[in-house]
């Protein structure tokens, strides 16, 4: 069994820095994982990279060949990457033992994951190929001091979590860069109360009944909460990949070891 991340979310919210940090910190370790890029508009990276859709295609050679625009050219190029799923992934995977453990770095476009079924579809071909997957959401820290620009957070991984059925890691990241970390207090474990409150004070007076849905839907069901992350403190990336190697259950078959003691000889 092969064990996958899926590192999704917003762009700029840090993915790449964060796939890189957490190849760095499993390489002192000694732990061995695969940084895989699906990203087509790609460029430069701080980690090896194991496989590259770039290989496949390109954001660059759509555009310039199709006329397409960014936004456009990207969707075109994972619908792409899902026509040949049989082809190049699986004889990228077949490069691999068994029980792999690969992350994805992918495209900050969340249209990809709330919208169409590609990352969907991607999901399905990696469950076929018998891989646990987890899906690691980023959200940075620094847009999460406000109650509004928390809830949209919360609707995006939410619609990205509804969408790809799959058990949902969500970070804040970026904690290095927050001044006053008690600012963040009131949205990792939030009180819905002051939820709705802070909520209602920003919006006009029409939006009540939807404000308490939202809260209602982000509190009641308890079923999005964020994990911060500071790249700078190895405990803080080991606990992140303690939560993720939960869901997908790593390590749990691997072999006790046993240590067999000689009895010493009665004289």
């Amino acid at each position: 069994m092969g064990y996958a991340q899926l590192v999704i979310g917003p762009a700029g919210s840090g993915k790449s820095t964060y796939c890189s940090s957490l190849f760095q910190h499993c390489e002192t370790v000694r732990r061995s994982i695969h940084i895989v890029n699906l990203d087509p508009a790609a460029e430069n990276f701080d980690y090896p990279v194991a496989m590259d859709v770039r290989e496949l295609i390109s954001l660059d050679d759509v555009m310039e060949e199709l006329g397409l625009g960014p936004n456009g050219g990207l969707v075109y190029c994972m619908e792409h990457l899902e026509d040949n799923l049989n082809d190049w992934l699986d004889e990228e995977l077949d490069n691999y033992l068994d029980d792999e453990y690969l992350v994805f770095d992918c495209p900050g476009q969340i249209e990809l994951y709330s919208h169409v079924p590609v990352f969907r579809n991607f999901v399905e071909h990696l469950k076929r190929r018998n891989f646990n997957v987890c899906v690691v959401y980023l959200l940075d820290s620094q847009f999460m001091v406000d109650v509004t620009k928390f809830i949209s957070g919360c609707m995006a991984s939410l619609s990205a979590m509804v969408q790809l059925e799959l058990p949902h890691v969500n970070i804040l990241s970026k904690m290095d860069l927050v001044t006053n970390k008690k600012d963040l207090d009131d949205f990792l474990d939030p009180e819905p109360q002051f939820l709705l409150s802070a909520l209602n004070q920003q919006m006009a007076p029409k939006y009540a009944k939807l404000n308490k849905a939202l809260i209602d839907l982000v509190s009641s069901y308890n079923m999005v909460s964020f994990v911060p992350l500071d790249l700078r403190k190895d405990k803080s990336i080991e606990y992140v990949l303690g939560q993720i190697d939960n869901c997908i259950q790593y390590g749990e078959d691997a072999d006790v070891k046993v240590r067999d003691f000689d009895q010493e000889d009665d004289d």
